[in-house]
């Protein structure tokens, strides 16, 4: 009875806490990036166009970048040909890795030496591209997008397991009883993947209405303390809420939810201690970070 009163809390009350608009070129603004990540209470940001990441800090202000060459004055960088980062988690002794889309390279970085070096070369593996990188126990698992293949890497690069049957995996998250979340976007659902025996469950379906719609539909993933699971719908500009043990799904934000605001296209979101990170793509003039709060 507790946790369903959890996940009702947690699909309940919605506000908009800010909204931070980025012109093209911003990395960050007022102290939050346009694409970014969370990690022990620091965030991590993600520059897809701009080919780098980094680190803001305390204050912030980036308190390093990975990119191939340095982003903004005397930031520290690490020297690595990012190409379309998607995403960046930890290894367990605590070095960044960062994945890339556009060569499906996997990086590590050694902020001890300050250098980067290439953790796994997807091409090399067949790969076409690579999507997020998320870090459980020792092992790395790395979604393929348009392959329809999540692959599971040893701390050291090395494939362990690569697991098919999915349609254009646009995100893949770690939940707190340690299944992978796949983001099985080609088909419109939500799937669990369970690590010790590679079984998938399918947790939610019927996203979107329009089969053809593959660039349109779920697109971005974030999961709560409780497992409760955020996908940003593309096709009907909406925020969903879905129960990871019923697949029951409850709009939160965006076109005929209660919170109602403008969601034109989400991208990669993000979660963090009641508060989802909603960003929307970088076009023409920019795009905005919806900051909505759980009240």
């Amino acid at each position: 009875m507790a946790s369903v009163v959890k996940r009702a809390q947690a699909q309940g009350v919605w506000t908009v806490e800010k909204v931070v608009h980025f012109e093209p070129g911003d990395f960050v603004k007022d102290g939050l990036s346009h694409f970014g990540f969370r990690h022990a209470g620091r965030l991590y940001a993600i520059d897809h166009p701009g080919h780098a990441a980094g680190l803001v800090g305390d204050d912030g202000r980036l308190a390093w970048t990975v990119a191939a060459q340095p982003v903004a004055g005397d930031v520290p960088n690490v020297e690595a040909a990012l190409d379309f980062p998607m995403y960046l988690d930890l290894l367990p002794d605590g070095a960044p890795i960062v994945s890339n889309f556009g060569d499906a390279r996997l990086w590590r970085i050694d902020l001890g030496r300050m250098r980067a070096d290439v953790l796994v070369d997807g091409h090399a593996l067949g790969m076409e591209d690579m999507g997020n990188c998320v870090v459980d126990d020792g092992s790395i698992w790395v979604n393929e997008v348009r392959g329809s293949r999540v692959w599971r890497f040893d701390a050291h690069g090395h494939v362990l397991k690569t697991v098919e049957g999915f349609g254009w995996i646009y995100d893949i998250r770690l939940a707190p009883n340690g299944e992978i979340f796949v983001l099985d976007s080609g088909n419109f659902a939500l799937r669990a993947l369970e690590p010790e025996t590679y079984s998938v469950r399918t947790v939610a379906e019927g996203f979107a209405s329009d089969p053809t719609a593959r660039f349109d539909g779920p697109i971005s993933l974030a999961l709560d303390e409780d497992g409760t699971a955020y996908v940003g719908d593309r096709f009907a500009h909406v925020v969903r809420a879905v129960d990871p043990s019923t697949g029951e799904m409850t709009a939160i934000a965006g076109e005929g939810a209660p919170l109602r605001i403008e969601l034109p296209q989400i991208s990669s979101m993000d979660y963090c201690a009641g508060r989802l990170y909603v960003p929307t793509d970088l076009e023409g003039d920019g795009g905005d970070l919806a900051v909505l709060r759980r009240i």
